[in-house]
């Protein structure tokens, strides 16, 4: 009746169906997931200087020093199908001399190193030497 084939075939057949629905039902469980979170931005100072540029002659290049907050809670972020974060940082303004400059930083957050901080550890010494400048 049936060859070794035709159920070889039959079994295939069955078990692609099976990982196809599988397949399917990882992708909703995921798909419509919000991936939203409040972020909170200050800024608490913007200082544009002109300065000698020294890779070209009698240049002279714009710098800028941003200091801001931000802080956003990317927890709710990470489920099973989320590895690691791309995020990115875009500035963009205007000069004089030029109509739109465009910067960007970017950072990967992963899920052990979302506590992202710029604080000195309280090591014995350390403020004291930070004082003392």
């Amino acid at each position: 009746m049936n060859t070794v084939l035709s159920r070889a075939n039959s079994l295939f057949a069955f078990s692609l169906s099976v990982m196809a629905a599988l397949t399917f039902g990882c992708f909703v469980t995921t798909a419509f997931k919000d991936r939203r979170v409040p972020v909170d931005i200050h800024v608490s100072r913007v200082m544009l200087k002109n300065v000698d540029d020294f890779t070209g002659p009698r240049e002279r290049s714009d710098l800028g020093f941003v200091t801001f907050d931000l802080s956003a809670d990317l927890q709710p972020v990470f489920d099973w199908n989320v590895k690691q974060l791309f995020i990115y940082l875009s500035a963009e303004y205007t000069t004089r001399s030029n109509v739109r400059h465009t910067h960007t930083h970017t950072h990967i957050f992963e899920p052990l190193t979302l506590t992202f901080t710029t604080e000195v550890p309280n090591f014995p010494g350390v403020l004291e030497i930070l004082e003392s400048l």
